[in-house]
């Protein structure tokens, strides 16, 4: 069987390196390649691939977010969650929001598409720099765990929006992109900063940032 495969990466020169990673590999098909959350979303019902390679950091909607609708919409669906940052909350979010493997960037080379079968078999797979330290990790967790996590305090919609507001939209283009009204993106703001008691857009930015809604690697 071809394992059909989704490349989800907002940089363009890293899709290519993928793509040209794949081309090697017998059996796999890339299908297609998206560059955020939104899209991938929809390439993925309506192209319903085996695996979906998804950048963690991505803008409009991040890995994050997509996996867990991606997950919810189809379990069949495989997500190897591919990143440049080893933290252990994004690399928490990811695993719970529904993904099989997590690689980072640079094992792409010598892990990507050894994670892709994994998957595919319905085995877990980690980097070895990552899996090394897991259940140190684990023992740790309790201490690092937000008193406010984004992906458990706030609905899908106010993670949407938190998204939004931290990559610089304005009210009016959040609202546009969302099809909604701006008073509906303000009430979704307001609600927002009441749940974790943020008064500003530079706090609600840290905060994205800090819980894997956004990177600074946008």
């Amino acid at each position: 069987m071809t394992i059909r495969l989704i490349l989800a990466d907002d940089h363009a020169i890293m899709r290519e390196g993928l793509k040209s990673l794949f081309q090697k590999e017998v059996g796999i098909d890339v299908v297609a390649e998206t560059s955020n959350g939104l899209d991938t979303i929809e390439q993925s019902s309506r192209l319903m691939p085996h695996v979906i390679v998804m950048d963690v950091a991505m803008p409009d909607m991040n890995g994050i977010e997509a996996t867990r609708r991606i997950i919810e919409d189809n379990h069949k669906i495989k997500v190897v969650a591919l990143s440049g940052h080893a933290n252990k909350q994004f690399i928490r979010e990811m695993l719970t929001a529904g993904a099989s493997a997590y690689v980072l960037k640079n094992r792409a080379y010598e892990d990507l598409a050894k994670a892709v079968r994994e998957v595919m078999t319905g085995k877990k797979y980690l980097s070895p720099d990552i899996a090394r330290g897991v259940i140190d990790d684990y023992v740790e967790l309790s201490s690092t765990i937000s008193e406010n996590p984004a992906f458990v305090t706030l609905t899908n919609r106010e993670r949407e929006v938190l998204q939004q507001i931290a990559e610089g939209h304005s009210t009016k283009e959040i609202a546009g992109r969302f099809g909604v009204s701006v008073k509906t993106v303000e009430t979704h703001r307001a609600n927002v900063m009441e749940k974790l008691d943020l008064h500003s857009v530079a706090e609600l930015t840290k905060y994205a940032i800090r819980e894997g809604v956004t990177s600074v690697d946008l």
